[in-house]
């Protein structure tokens, strides 16, 4: 049994934080409150083996250093692929070189190795994995939630949490018992899918393109398969029709004038793409994540990326409410923060999108007029390089804070090394010129030590900083006296 703090009064719960999915999003989130000493219970309804059946095959910018600031990064940089510029459509490409971080590309690598590396994470860290176990019910009070689950052979329990976090996808069975409504609706129809081999190795390492009446995207696995995506605006069946794989090659034909030769499917698959949105990311010790709270178009490949940022950001806080570092109220950041941009991410991708599959004259037209403005005007490209990537977005900071509160913080030189590095644990760093900062003060040798990392600049930068572990500037000031950076690490470390 663990105390959970409460702001309260400190209470007992047998599952301090049951997460329901275990997709890149749940299994990042787990791993993090497990690796931050807070037992977790995650819930699987699929087999333990993970499949490669995924779809998702993009790694940005900001993704990485999230990745980075867990000691996964380079690793998975080893198994994927680096794309320097990233084509949205004809003609439009984003030169990735320019953004301002240690990943400026994209890393083509299938879902279910970034699954693989972040499942080993939790593993390592404790969760408590219930494979072949789905939600049943889920009723929750002013003390906790009550989750009914049904196991393999039948097998029902009931389980108790002080917090419930649906990772559980687009048809989330969190999100339905707790009644929010997920409005919005499908953008594409009968997109097809496919796993194949191709008797014509493509030129580029992702192959996109788009003509009034097709789209297609083709990307490697590594193992000589590819994953070919593909939509045709004159085929509008509903998902259960027979797909086979004659109907691919007519759609990779139409988008490229060839069909590379595909031949031996070992999947295929017909789906619909939807823009939907959760209106609240909270309600009362119920909170969603990933799709389960908003799903888009893949325009952009932002789908798993935005849902792995929920978790960055999401699990620190549950962490520190759940530890008694901090009142319940900060779970409230999230829904602020988070929900903004998953409704960016929505605009931005369903823009794309619509312009890749422009037809009538006036959208061909304003396609043409975003090409020419983004390749004509540098700092709009990387403007929206960095949206695409992650990089670009801020969290509103309270009225008076230093301009950087709020800030993605980017990688830094530290004299003991790199921000992500000292990020590594889930901890605050505290980044001071001051020298008494080496010694230990502010609480690194007391109570917050293993919250908490002093650092100071490798350079002569005056400004003290204090980051939050999900890489974002909580708090920082000039010239600051020992007694307002106590005050600061006080208030945001606990």
């Amino acid at each position: 049994m663990n105390g959970t703090g409460t702001g309260t009064g400190t209470h007992r719960t047998p599952h301090p934080v049951i997460v329901i999915g275990s997709g890149p999003t749940g299994l990042l989130l787990a791993g993090d409150l497990a690796a931050a000493g807070v037992p977790v219970t995650l819930v699987e309804k699929r087999p333990e083996k993970i499949s490669n059946l995924s779809r998702a095959f993009v790694l940005h910018a900001r993704t990485l250093e999230q990745l980075d600031a867990r000691a996964l990064a380079d690793d998975l940089e080893a198994l994927g692929q680096r794309l320097d510029r990233l084509r949205l459509f004809t003609r439009l490409t984003l030169d990735l070189t320019d953004l301002p971080s240690r990943f400026n590309h994209l890393l083509v690598l299938p879902q279910y190795e970034v699954e693989k590396a972040l499942k080993r994470c939790a593993v390592e860290a404790g969760v408590d994995f219930r494979y072949e176990t789905e939600l049943t019910g889920l009723a929750q009070d002013a003390d906790g939630v009550t989750v009914e689950v049904g196991g393999p052979g039948g097998a029902t329990e009931s389980l108790r949490a002080a917090y419930v976090v649906g990772a559980d996808g687009m048809r989330s069975a969190v999100r339905e018992a707790v009644g929010l409504p997920f409005p919005g609706h499908s953008v594409i129809r009968s997109v097809v899918l496919a796993d194949v081999r191709l008797a014509r190795e493509p030129e580029t390492l992702l192959t996109v393109n788009a003509v009034g009446d097709a789209f297609a995207f083709i990307a490697p696995f590594g193992d000589g398969y590819y994953r070919v995506i593909g939509w045709n605006r004159s085929r509008n069946v509903p998902d259960s029709e027979p797909l086979g794989l004659d109907e691919i090659k007519d759609v990779v034909r139409l988008a490229f004038g060839h069909d590379f030769g595909m031949h031996d499917a070992r999947w295929m698959s017909r789906f619909h793409s939807d823009e939907r949105q959760a209106p609240a990311y909270r309600v009362g010790r119920v909170l969603l994540a990933g799709d389960a709270a908003h799903v888009h178009t893949p325009a952009g490949g932002q789908g798993m990326n935005t849902g792995l940022q929920d978790a960055a950001n999401l699990g620190w806080k549950l962490a520190q409410v759940i530890n008694g570092h901090a009142a319940p109220e900060l779970l409230d950041t999230y829904q602020s923060e988070r929900h903004p941009v998953g409704k960016a991410v929505l605009r931005s991708s369903g823009g794309l999108v619509r312009l890749a599959m422009a037809k009538r004259p006036w959208t061909l037209a304003l396609r043409a007029a975003v090409t020419t403005v983004v390749n004509a005007f540098p700092p709009i490209g990387r403007k929206m390089a960095a949206q695409v990537t992650g990089i670009g977005y801020t969290y509103q900071a309270p009225r008076g804070a230093h301009r950087l509160a709020g800030t993605r913080a980017p990688d830094a030189t530290l004299e003991s090394g790199r921000l992500y590095e000292a990020l590594r644990g889930g901890r605050f760093v505290l980044i001071t010129p001051e020298a008494d900062a080496a010694s230990g003060a502010y609480g690194e040798q007391g109570a917050r030590k293993d919250r908490l990392t002093v650092e100071r600049w490798a350079s002569d930068r005056r400004t003290t900083v204090l980051v939050r572990p999900d890489g974002y500037v909580a708090w920082a000031a000039d010239g600051a006296d020992a007694a307002a950076i106590e005050d600061a690490v006080a208030a945001h470390v606990g």
